[in-house]
């Protein structure tokens, strides 16, 4: 191995409480020996999550021996979020899934008035701790050194009230970084209380989407934005 290795080129990524002395969660050592089959010795990264990354070798101990120096990276600017209104089933654990993989660094659940979806405090407290580990996850697999932020689930006054807020709605205005910061609505589309309410719309295609689909379009879409893959409006 050498010291060119990054998260994109090492064999695995995993996230560590401390990056001076790596050390493997039982899960994560677990799915690196077994799932993947990497031996001793695999180039594999490691980040706190927080922009910072180091280089190292898989041993047969969750403990990982350091090769690198620490990078630090800075945080993507501007922020993206994107708040969208819970689904039913499992589809909120896949866009949360997406929404990480696609490089979204906030995300936020919350209830419309036309959610079919209704959380008890409790239920709403469990799912956003999986969530949570869906993002960890997630950003291993994709290579993230900072992981994105992800809320409970919140009213939708919470979410019109972020900074830079726009709203998805057909015929909206075409995406830009200038609001990076997108609500986008249940199954069942904005409740007229909710689509009265004073804020841009933008629009994503010609086309229906569904809930999830929206959500995670959004996110591609103010993620290419941002990384120059298309051309700000």
């Amino acid at each position: 191995m050498t010291e060119s290795v990054t998260p994109v080129t090492a064999r695995a990524h995993a996230f560590v409480d401390d990056l001076d002395a790596p050390v493997l969660s039982a899960d994560d050592h677990r799915h690196f020996t077994r799932v993947l089959r990497l031996s001793e010795g695999a180039d594999v990264t490691v980040s706190n999550g927080r922009g910072e990354w180091r280089a190292c070798r898989l041993q047969v101990q969750p403990s990982l021996l350091v090769k690198s120096q620490v990078v630090s990276e800075a945080a993507p600017s501007p922020p993206v979020t994107v708040a969208f209104a819970l689904v039913k089933g499992e589809r909120p654990e896949l866009v949360v899934q997406k929404l990480t993989e696609v490089g979204v660094d906030r995300i936020v659940p919350f209830v419309a008035e036309r959610s079919v979806v209704r959380w008890d405090p409790e239920k709403a407290e469990k799912n956003a701790a999986r969530w949570r580990e869906i993002v960890r996850q997630a950003a291993m697999q994709c290579r993230r050194t900072w992981l994105p932020a992800v809320s409970g689930l919140v009213p939708f006054a919470d979410v019109v009230a972020l900074p830079g807020a726009v709203r998805a709605a057909p015929g909206g205005a075409p995406p830009s970084l200038a609001s990076p910061t997108i609500l986008v609505g249940p199954e069942g589309g904005w409740s007229p209380a909710e689509a009265a309410v004073d804020l841009p719309t933008v629009g994503l295609g010609p086309h229906v989407l569904r809930a999830e689909t929206a959500a995670i379009t959004a996110g591609a879409i103010f993620a290419a934005l941002r990384s120059g893959l298309i051309a700000t409006v």
